[in-house]
């Protein structure tokens, strides 16, 4: 199990407080807002922690380019993905190369 999975099983045991103090401290190092890509809509609808909580419900269309390998969240869970603002979370993004048994063209 790699430090991602490690943490999301941790994530899911604790108490929502618990959960929600984690999330808020994940928030702290994100650097969304910081990215190409981001938008101003995404700035309103104040989104941010795309590789936990999912791509963008309405503001972000299109890939310009990618932060995410810089973030700090992605070198503390050791994330594998990226572009996770218009193509799902970590785990979303694992759980579809798992069923096509490959990777978006990056």
């Amino acid at each position: 199990m790699d430090k991602f999975d490690k943490t999301m099983q941790d994530v899911s045991k604790m108490p929502a407080e618990k959960q929600l103090e984690t999330i808020n401290t994940l928030k702290g190092l994100c650097i969304c807002p910081s990215c190409p890509t981001y938008t101003n809509c995404a700035k309103n609808a104040k989104e941010l922690l795309f590789c936990y909580h999912g791509k963008s419900f309405m503001c972000i269309d299109r890939e310009k380019e990618c932060n995410c390998p810089k973030c700090p969240v992605t070198k503390e869970l050791e994330l594998k993905n990226k572009f996770f603002c218009a193509r799902g979370a970590e785990k979303a993004q694992r759980y579809e190369h798992t069923l096509w048994g490959s990777t978006m063209v990056k």
